[in-house]
């Protein structure tokens, strides 16, 4: 598991002071779902900046300059690339007719393999499965809700993405995997984590007062835009291959097996992970059946405490 996490300041109340002390405590609390690499991306002038490394959200020195009013942010636990290797680590660059644009991906894909075969996409020295997912989109030329639209509906595994262009419009890809985003509209200021409880934890260190936040609610399949005055556009995606399992390349669709619910899905991704924070898997079950939620057990898990 990785972990998303960033902030709009769209009407330019914050100081660069207090957005870089935001992402530090951002960055320190989202370790709790990876530690191999930390980065963000961010506009400055007319260029879209990166800057990652392989270490812990609580090491990593934010100094993002005054003219960056949107940064999106990435911790990561390895699976696929190794961490040393930066090019492995998030947010990735890539280039479409629209401009360049930053890639975070929060999951696993396994289909990374088999479409850049299929549709002869160039090899690269990243690792890392969610690449493809940047190569998607240099394909389809431009980055917009519907080229993410496409690029959503040919991935197999699970993500939540966030992607940034360099005109300051933030885009998520909502998959199966968690994303909590609060809106300050006294501020004029957004923040978001891949969880709630990750979030709430990080607003407990931040010395800025922002007002009262207002969650803004996001399901599966679904895709937002962040505009540079803080509107919302929403659009959707055909999430059915979130949670279609492998079956061989001759099975139709029809033959396939009713799909599972989300909810399961992240159960299965707790199961994976309890023995990391001191359970079995199951306790999971255990503890499911006593009527706790996914959600809930991921609190308990990352805080300790329900």
């Amino acid at each position: 598991m990785c972990c998303l996490f960033g902030l709009i300041d769209y009407r330019r109340t914050l100081t660069v002071g207090q957005r870089n002390q935001i992402l530090s405590a951002l960055a320190a609390a989202c370790e709790a779902r990876g530690t191999d690499a930390t980065g963000i991306a961010y506009r400055s002038g007319s260029r879209l900046r990166i800057f990652k490394r392989p270490l812990p959200g609580h090491l990593m020195h934010f100094s993002v300059p005054r003219d960056a009013r949107v940064i999106m942010g990435h911790t990561r636990m390895a699976t696929q690339g190794s961490a040393r290797k930066n090019y492995n680590n998030h947010p990735f660059l890539g280039t479409a007719d629209t401009g360049a644009f930053a890639l975070a991906h929060n999951g696993v894909l396994r289909n990374d393999r088999t479409l850049r075969a299929r549709l002869r996409l160039p090899k690269t020295k990243i690792e890392a499965d969610s690449y493809i997912a940047v190569q998607l989109i240099q394909q389809a030329g431009t980055l917009d809700l519907v080229s993410l639209r496409d690029m959503a509906e040919q991935l197999e595994g699970s993500f939540t993405i966030t992607v940034l262009d360099a005109e300051d419009r933030l885009y998520i890809v909502k998959g199966d995997n968690p994303l909590c985003l609060y809106h300050f509209p006294a501020s004029g200021v957004y923040l978001y984590a891949s969880t709630s409880a990750i979030l709430t934890q990080a607003l407990q260190r931040v010395r800025t007062r922002l007002g009262e936040p207002e969650e803004v609610r996001t399901a599966c399949g679904e895709l937002l835009r962040i505009g540079r005055n803080g509107k919302i556009t929403k659009a959707f995606f055909d999430d059915r291959n979130l949670f279609a399992p492998h079956f061989p390349f001759f099975l139709t669709e029809n033959r396939l097996p009713p799909r599972p619910q989300p909810e399961r899905t992240h159960l299965e991704e707790l199961r994976g992970v309890a023995m990391a924070f001191g359970y079995a898997p199951e306790d999971v079950d255990r503890l499911t059946a006593q009527g706790f939620t996914p959600d809930e057990l991921e609190e308990l898990f990352y805080c300790g405490e329900l």
